[in-house]
């Protein structure tokens, strides 16, 4: 089996890590949040690795490094969609301190990522 670009890089899988994590926690929500926090979570998350792997595909580095730029983006909302979480006590303080700490390693990842599209 062809094994792509984006799916060798650590970043997409710490990312993807992350979707599955959110998933986990935000099926703890309440009901209500169904189609409000829970919804806007899990869409940003995807968006993360999504875009690592559609970023992949791209044929200059200046629109990878777009594609960088949008799953960063994504994550600083994954972010603070988990502080209102917590501070709406749909999360325990462990979760939101695992699920930062994910969000900093794959952020720091971006960062380095794009900086490397851009010097190419």
């Amino acid at each position: 089996m062809y094994i792509y670009s984006f799916e060798k890089l650590d970043v997409w899988k710490e990312a993807k890590e992350l979707a599955k994590e959110i998933y986990k926690v935000t099926s703890k929500f309440p009901e209500t949040e169904k189609f409000g926090l829970t919804h806007q979570l899990r869409r940003a998350v995807v968006s993360i690795c999504s875009n690592i792997a559609e970023g992949s595909a791209r044929k200059t580095h200046r629109d990878k490094a777009h594609f960088t730029t949008i799953s960063f983006g994504s994550s600083v909302e994954v972010l603070n969609q988990l502080i209102l979480a917590k501070e709406f006590d749909y999360l325990s303080i462990k979760e939101y301190e695992k699920c930062r700490s994910m969000i900093e390693g794959i952020t720091n990842k971006l960062n380095a990522l794009r900086k490397h599209q851009l010097n190419k």
